[in-house]
């Protein structure tokens, strides 16, 4: 640890591994710092779905749409499979249509359109006849995030000459150091990445910000039958959460129609997303409970919530449940990301939202820029 080193990364998540990029693409000497083994938290336990479409309006969705390019360029370069492109959302309800007619009218809806229930059937055949309508955007990625975040990391390594120091344990930061439990590390530039750890690394810094934590549960299900997905997939209850839809004035209807309608998934935070793998199994969610410290319990009605919209989109439950689990990422109340300014050479750099995968890369550039700029 006595080499010198220009940039020095607390945490190997995506964003951590987002800032490590950005800074070898400068010629910089980068070492990454990681108190685990291998990635484990809420970078390898999401969708790997990196979404554009329907981010919120705005700085959001501007940088959802650079870290998908990012994404783009340096997925085939690390090995990185690509699984599927683009995003389907299947509505049933008018109101829902309306989000979509009104969201294609602004500067997002761009290179989108509007599928009829026909056409929509067309493109994905084991959609259920009750859909009425659909938007279909080409903007949007998935990649399989537990294979993606450690080929990242390799690749950074092996190929960009990134130093890894795992299994790890950060103590401080100050100006010019970071110090671990086995040793200092010297770096004239610091970016500090913890992911849902408030409470280590500069933890006067978070109680401006009122972070909680999010819980999602997650689940990974085998049904042969629905084929090959054209992309991911979402349905009316995704346009009531995802800002990019919610906050348009159109979306009010609908809000309250669902309010009605599916108030027990709405206390639960239940929207439906669905992905699929290169081995044709799907990955399901998800809910949202919020808490300081969320339980590790999983309930399985909550997990019937989910595949009852599931089975609202597609006419029928799955086949089987191969896996589940249950994630968790910082949640913040008035924002969905934040770089933070503890001293001129250190960054603190969370992102409060689920938003991590999609827009994590835009952030780590527009920090760096602002560390060696």
């Amino acid at each position: 640890m006595s080499q010198a080193f220009d940039l020095a990364v607390v945490g190997a998540g995506v964003v951590g591994l987002g800032h490590a990029l950005a800074a070898v693409r400068r010629g910089l000497r980068v070492v990454v710092i990681d108190r685990d083994a291998q990635a484990n938290g809420a970078s390898i336990r999401n969708f790997g779905f990196v979404t554009v479409t329907g981010q919120q309006r705005g700085e959001c969705w501007r940088r959802a749409m650079r870290s998908r390019d990012i994404w783009a360029e340096v997925a085939p370069q690390a090995g990185i499979e690509v699984v599927h492109r683009g995003l389907l959302v299947s509505v049933r309800r008018p109101e829902a249509e309306a989000v979509l007619e009104a969201f294609l009218a602004t500067e997002m809806g761009e290179g989108c359109a509007l599928l009829s229930g026909g056409e929509a059937r067309a493109r994905l055949p084991a959609l259920d006849a009750q859909q009425l309508a659909a938007l279909w955007s080409p903007h949007d990625m998935r990649v399989e995030s537990r294979q993606a975040i450690p080929k990242l990391a390799r690749w950074l390594q092996e190929a960009k000459g990134v130093t890894f120091h795992r299994s790890t344990a950060v103590t401080g930061v100050e100006p010019g150091r970071v110090h671990t439990a086995t040793g200092t590390i010297e770096a004239a530039r610091i970016v500090v990445a913890p992911g849902d750890d408030f409470r280590t690394l500069l933890p006067e810094r978070f109680e401006a910000y009122g972070l909680t934590r999010c819980k999602l549960h997650m689940l990974r299900v085998a049904d042969p039958a629905l084929g090959t997905l054209p992309g991911s997939v979402m349905s009316d209850l995704s346009l009531g959460r995802y800002l990019g839809y919610s906050e348009l004035p159109e979306a009010e209807p609908l809000k309250v129609r669902l309010r009605a309608e599916q108030g027990e998934l709405l206390d639960n935070g239940v929207h439906l997303i669905v992905v699929q793998s290169a081995d044709g199994s799907l990955v399901v969610g998800d809910s949202h409970h919020y808490a300081t410290t969320p339980d590790p319990f999983a309930p399985e009605h909550v997990d019937e919530l989910i595949l009852d919209e599931y089975e609202a989109v597609f006419g029928r439950r799955p086949s089987g449940i191969v896996e589940r689990w249950t994630g968790t990422y910082a949640s913040a109340p008035d924002r969905l990301a934040f770089i933070d300014r503890p001293d001129p050479a250190i960054r603190l750099v969370v992102v409060t939202s689920g938003t991590g995968a999609s827009t994590g890369f835009a952030i780590a550039e527009e920090a760096v820029a602002e560390l060696f700029d």
